[in-house]
């Protein structure tokens, strides 16, 4: 729900009511991950997307008819072998979808309001939703602030309250949404209740230096990934707004210096273009030893075997020069600025995601690779 919070954000604002479908756990190859929604209002608008079109005609109707009844649902969609004209996923996966109506009377709308606004101002936040359990449950919200503050509960028994809140301050932490079994007055035993928590955190950060042409497509390809991309260079005369216009932020000053005094995070991915060593081993000296998700450098065979051995003078250990990514990107033959940048994307995408960078003809290996996902959502834990 939380990666549609700008539109559904001016339909709270524009006091629409609607209903939202979200994936609450996957199995197989499914297209979306948990938190995936699509949203439908009683005008019959639709946004979002819970399967890339494979079921979105089935979600789209069990919204409206959530929104008319009022009713909490929790569906799954399948393939289908005996009937291969029924709604499933051609992928062969399996989702588990919460469709919630969210509607002017409806006691969850301010918490799911408040949680929206977090999402879609850039602000953490967490928000738990009991998907399955006793019927008086269903449809409520719980909202968790970073300093743990909380809005809404399941009005059931406190510590239920506290101890979803507890858990939901855990996912938000690491940034997760999945779903959590925990007993109905909060214990881990007795009637087991289904949760789903979904976190929304700030966008991760791409921090690029050197504010040369090649920088130029990766701002413009970090942003379309969703990070929110920095440029920095030592240069006034090269990092500026007219060259870098769609970058979140353009900073001059040495980049070793910037990047002391910069927060970064475990998702941060550092792209140094700059190409010299008098920044390049300074900054990187110090960029292997912060907990960053990338640090990646461009440079020739030859310039890659030199910086090494300017690192090593330094002081740069042999397991901190692992960290490296150098040549920077994956080989796909680029010789663009605009190819070179899928490159580095698509090297930055893989670190993450766990995959291999082989191409996927031919090959026997999972498509999806994203064991953190996968885990906070696999299909068995919904009852």
């Amino acid at each position: 729900m939380l990666d549609i919070a700008d539109e559904l954000t001016r339909w709270v604002e524009q006091g629409r009511d609607f209903s939202v479908a979200t994936v609450v756990a996957v199995g197989g190859s499914a297209p979306r991950q948990p938190g995936a929604a699509l949203a439908v209002d009683a005008e019959g608008t639709a946004i979002g997307s819970v399967s890339g079109g494979c079921v979105e005609g089935a979600v789209y109707e069990l919204c409206r008819q959530a929104l008319e009844d009022g009713g909490t649902l929790l569906e799954r969609f399948g393939y289908s072998d005996e009937d291969a004209f029924a709604v499933g996923l051609t992928c062969g996966g399996v989702i588990d979808v919460l469709v919630t109506p969210v509607r002017a009377a409806d006691p969850a709308r301010p918490v799911l309001a408040s949680a929206l606004a977090a999402a879609a101002h850039g602000r953490a936040a967490a928000v738990a939703r009991v998907v399955s359990g006793p019927a008086e449950l269903l449809g409520r919200a719980l909202l968790v602030h970073p300093d743990g503050t909380c809005e809404g509960g399941f009005g059931a028994h406190p510590e239920l309250d506290r101890t979803v809140a507890a858990e939901a301050g855990a996912f938000l932490d690491a940034g997760r949404t999945g779903t959590l079994e925990i007993g109905e007055r909060g214990s881990r035993c007795g009637a087991p209740l289904t949760v789903l928590v979904e976190s929304s955190v700030p966008p991760p950060r791409m921090i690029v230096f050197g504010a040369i042409d090649f920088a130029s497509a990766l701002v413009r390809v970090g942003t379309f990934l969703g990070y929110r991309v920095t440029v920095c260079d030592a240069r006034p005369v090269f990092a500026t707004r007219t060259r870098f216009p769609e970058a979140d932020e353009i900073v001059v000053e040495w980049p070793h210096r910037y990047l002391e005094r910069t927060e970064v995070d475990a998702r941060t991915v550092l792209c140094v273009l700059t190409h010299d060593a008098k920044f390049d081993v300074p900054l990187l000296k110090l960029a292997l030893r912060l907990p960053v998700a990338y640090v990646g450098a461009m440079g020739s065979r030859r310039t890659h075997l030199d910086r090494n051995e300017r690192l090593r003078a330094v002081g740069v250990t042999e397991l901190e020069l692992a960290r490296l990514r150098s040549p920077i990107g994956l080989d796909l033959g680029a010789r663009t600025p605009e190819e070179t940048a899928l490159s580095i994307a698509a090297e930055i995408v893989a670190n993450r995601r766990g995959g291999s960078g082989v191409s996927l003809t031919g090959a026997h290996t999972p498509i999806h690779h994203d064991t953190a996902a996968a885990s906070a959502g696999r299909i068995g834990s919904v009852a």
